[in-house]
């Protein structure tokens, strides 16, 4: 909260006060903040940047280039490699040949040294990939420098404690691990995808070919200079990127042992088809339609914080995203005036600047996805509150907004929306509340907030929902496991489930 200094009438100044010229703070008045830029000064980025295959940058068979965008300014940052069906041939039997030759035979103790050594080159390089990550994404300068950047580390670090105690995981069973693994992860948390998805798999002894996202492949490639930096062999984790023609290269290839998914349901969908009958493994964590839930003895200003945090301070950029409020009834009117008036201090803008709340949309086309709903949302009769904030004349910026009036069978309840919008329904009951959670083709997250740790632990069982978390939201930790039900995918990242995917258990 930002503060202004008042002057005391004579009537509250005492005389001494008075003849000092004393003033007093006003709290509930605001001052602007003073931008507080993290410069990218330090930062070192290529025009232009290759395949990273079997330990060396190459350029696309094709000769093909693409341009990344910082979606806060419109300006292009670098060119990215489009990689083709050859490209990913070569990545896949480059990493054929270091799972066979070197990776699987390796000691597992000497496995993890090498993931540890990952681990610690990203935290020497964490200010850097913090920047690159909110020049390339978006967000806030804060959520990369605090949350991703620290996670991703984090999970490096728990995989490789991993990597010789396999055998303890999965006490009277023998191991193995897969062979290669190719992996697709998203716009939306591009750094810290790659670590889920690459740690445990190296930790298992598998080998990776990884396809970042094509708006966002700037920290993954900065993730193949420490790899090489780590002097990881040649081959292990291979990098092509591309868009949906590489992805579907890499799913289709026939000497791939297992794809790891992160994205959409309607991706999903598709490589489950392409997949079938193939005897390939997959995992896939796909879309959500989070329901937070708030009974009326809930913590209500702790409530506002976690929902705030759960909606808006990421853009609504993930797919736990707690993007349907289900308010119990007698308290609906209490705390939608306590989330606009929370709503009405957050700061829309630069990414880079240390006081932004909320930065900019991925890009163009995500921006008019959330437009277009938002009007539909209008459309069906939804009551709209857009919060006070302005908005940078240049990038792709939408400002907080919350629908109250919402029905079960409005599109903004049931759609997954991927930006900083918040539906509001009401419940009477804990049955109703549950039944409503649960109406959706989505079971990825919840929130429950209640002071009553009975009806806490009762709700989270009941809930279809992978992940349920306790007044609190958007709560991660590497030894939690993480996934969804239903249309929100299935298999797990994280924790000891998250390493059975990449391993055949015997």
């Amino acid at each position: 909260m930002a503060i202004k200094l008042v002057e005391d009438g004579p009537e509250t100044q005492s005389t001494h006060q008075r003849r000092r010229g004393e003033r007093r703070l006003d709290f509930g008045t605001a001052w602007e903040y003073a931008p507080a830029p993290e410069r990218p000064d330090h930062v070192r980025l290529r025009d232009r940047y290759g395949l990273f295959i079997n330990g060396r940058w190459v350029s696309p068979e094709s000769g093909k280039f693409f341009k990344t965008i910082n979606p806060a300014t419109e300006e292009p940052i670098a060119e990215i490699a489009e990689g083709s069906e050859a490209d990913v041939e070569r990545a896949v039997a480059a990493a054929r040949q270091a799972y066979e030759s070197v990776w699987s035979k390796m000691r597992p103790l000497e496995r993890g040294k090498y993931v540890y050594r990952i681990a610690r080159a990203i935290q020497e390089r964490a200010r850097e990939l913090a920047v690159v990550e909110s020049m390339d994404g978006g967000k806030p300068i804060k959520e990369s420098r605090d949350f991703d950047v620290p996670t991703t580390a984090a999970h490096f670090f728990y995989n490789a404690g991993w990597a010789d105690k396999l055998s303890y995981a999965f006490p009277g069973r023998a191991v193995r691990p897969l062979g290669v693994a190719g992996q697709i992860i998203p716009w939306n948390f591009p750094l810290l995808m790659a670590a889920w998805k690459i740690a445990p798999a190296l930790a298992c002894g598998n080998t990776v070919v990884l396809k970042p996202a094509e708006t966002t492949p700037l920290t993954a490639l900065l993730l193949a200079e420490i790899i090489r930096e780590a002097e990881l062999p040649p081959g292990v984790v291979n990098i092509v990127t591309g868009a949906g023609a590489t992805g579907a290269a890499l799913v289709n290839h026939p000497d791939v042992d297992k794809i790891a998914f992160t994205g959409s349901t309607a991706v999903g969908k598709l490589i489950q088809r392409a997949l079938a009958g193939t005897g390939k493994r997959m995992t896939m964590e796909l879309g959500g339609k989070a329901a937070n839930i708030v009974f009326a003895d809930a913590p209500l200003d702790q409530a506002v914080e976690g929902i705030i945090n759960g909606i808006f301070f990421n853009q609504g950029h993930v797919c736990c995203a707690g993007s349907r409020l289900l308010v119990e009834e007698g308290i609906h009117d209490v705390l939608v005036a306590k989330l606009r008036d929370r709503m009405a201090t957050l700061r829309v803008g630069d990414p880079l600047d240390k006081n932004t709340d909320i930065g900019a949309i991925n890009s163009r086309e995500q921006l008019e996805r959330i437009e277009q709903l938002v009007q539909v949302g209008e459309d069906e009769g939804a009551e709209r509150y857009t919060a006070p904030c302005p908005l940078p004349e240049k990038g792709f910026f939408f400002s907080p907004t919350i629908f109250t009036g919402v029905a079960q069978s409005h599109a903004i309840a049931r759609e997954e929306i991927f930006g900083p919008v918040l539906s509001v329904l009401t419940f009477r009951t804990e049955s109703e509340a549950v039944e409503r959670a649960n109406n959706t083709f989505y079971g990825l997250s919840a929130g429950i907030w209640s002071n009553k740790g009975a009806r806490l632990f009762k709700l989270a069982t009941q809930l279809e929902a992978g992940v349920v978390w306790a007044n609190t939201y958007n709560k991660f930790d590497p030894s939690s496991a993480f996934g969804g039900y239903k249309e929100s995918g299935f298999g797990r990242e994280g924790g000891r489930h998250g390493l059975l995917p990449y391993l055949v258990v015997e």
